[in-house]
């Protein structure tokens, strides 16, 4: 019975990273389109939870990584009870970790790898219960590593080529009829990656559902993938990406690139052919990694445009460290719910494990709602000054007497990103000039 407990919490949690996935990753389908006035910004979530949902169950290559090329399980004797119940302390306590990365980077609007996150997450826990013997270090390189360095510098070449091409096959035609076609192009493109990303990223939730089923005896590693395994992860993320991860689809379509609509539809045809080649090759590939060079390509290919480096450096920064520091976390929560269950039992080190969860979740949801990011401010203007991708929150009024056609001047309450300081830390903007009295009345 306390198997059967710890499992359902495993599959429970697993789900709920799937959920997670979806809203943060629905940026990588949708930014550039809502961006460019393609699609309306609810629209074009329902779009993009309706293609993932359909997506999921169009190849289960990536799921067999997920399950088979990570966590060495001929390392565990399944046959032992306690050793079965160790994997699945380790499957959720990767689980606990990518799940904590995921909301961290999308409270600050970071465009982050929730592949990678669930990745260093199994990673980390592995190390934790059998150092590192715990991991197939081969499939990590080999499906992982890779792919994660060539996917984005691939995919933001094939963007530059075809931003570069469309502007030169259309420098005669008048800028406005060129757009408004591309936007309806994009509708197409978009769809195209949702579907794309479904396919790739609910199947990454597969393979650890799968796993925990292998480690708690209801399926054999050689089984193929459960019906309902798949419909429940399809499922899970095609809720989570109805969310909308707005504070995400701010940054990738307005930080990086004032984009327009034939880049946008260049970015997106990019990220659908990468991410479905891996995806049939059963690479793990980040959808988020693809989809950012994609748009960094686009800038490149465009004359004129401008990319804001400074943007895509924090990007980077949190591309390099996903994996270690998902591992860090999984590792620590690993130990400390280990260590409960070696000195009571392993519900009670699951029951930690999960209130780590619970604390980091909440933590994350009371921070959010001081600024709130939502489809009604998702393309307000980037904040050059602050590279901040929450926008203004709360307007004070300018005061009565300011210059006829005057800006409205205001103290622009938005918190920054990553560390960097919102209207808290700085001055306030300087109140509108009073109207001078005139005497001669």
């Amino acid at each position: 019975m306390t198997e059967l407990i710890i499992l359902l919490l495993v599959i429970g949690t697993a789900l709920a990273f799937d959920f997670t996935n979806g809203f943060h990753d629905t940026a990588n389908a949708m930014a550039t389109s809502i961006a460019t006035g393609a699609l309306r910004p609810k629209v074009a979530v329902a779009l993009a939870g309706v293609l993932n949902l359909i997506g999921a169950f169009l190849s289960v290559e990536v799921a067999k990584t997920v399950a088979k090329g990570i966590v060495n399980l001929d390392s565990f004797d399944l046959s032992v009870t306690a050793q079965a119940d160790n994997l699945l302390l380790v499957v959720f306590a990767g689980l606990v970790g990518g799940i904590s990365w995921n909301l961290l980077t999308w409270l600050f609007g970071i465009p982050s790898s929730s592949s990678h996150a669930l990745f260093g997450g199994l990673i980390g826990a592995a190390i934790g219960a059998l150092g590192f013997s715990g991991v197939m270090w081969s499939g990590v390189m080999q499906k992982i590593v890779v792919p994660a360095v060539a996917a984005p510098v691939v995919a933001g070449i094939v963007a530059a080529l075809g931003t570069a091409g469309v502007y030169a096959f259309t420098k005669r035609v008048e800028a406005n009829s060129r757009d408004r076609y591309f936007r309806w192009g994009q509708i197409g493109s978009a769809s195209l990656v949702a579907l794309a990303h479904g396919t790739s990223d609910a199947q990454k939730t597969m393979g650890v559902i799968f796993l925990a089923l292998v480690a708690s005896g209801h399926l054999d590693s050689a089984a193929d993938m459960p019906f309902w395994v798949t419909a429940a992860c399809a499922l899970a993320i095609a809720a989570g990406t109805y969310t909308g991860g707005w504070r995400v689809i701010r940054t990738l379509g307005k930080g990086l690139v004032e984009i327009t609509s034939p880049q946008g539809m260049a970015a997106e045809t990019s990220s659908a052919a990468i991410i479905l080649t891996s995806s049939h090759l059963g690479m793990a590939l980040s959808t988020t990694h693809v989809a950012t060079g994609s748009i960094l390509g686009t800038g490149l290919g465009r004359p004129g445009a401008e990319v804001r480096w400074g943007v895509a450096g924090r990007m980077a920064v949190a591309w390099v460290t996903t994996l270690p520091v998902a591992a860090a976390l999984s590792w620590l929560v690993y130990i400390v719910s280990n260590a409960a269950a070696d000195a009571t039992s392993m519900l009670i080190g699951s029951v930690v494990a999960l209130i780590i969860l619970l604390v980091i979740v909440g933590a994350v949801i009371l921070r959010a709602r001081a600024n709130p990011v939502h489809a009604g401010n998702v393309n307000e203007d980037w904040d050059e000054e602050t590279h901040s991708p929450v926008p203004p929150t709360r307007k004070a009024p300018a005061l009565a007497g300011a210059g006829h056609g005057d800006p409205a001047t205001f103290v622009d309450t938005s918190a920054g990103i990553d560390g960097l300081p919102g209207a808290a830390d700085a001055p306030a903007h300087p109140a509108a000039p009073t109207t001078p009295i005139r005497k001669d009345i």
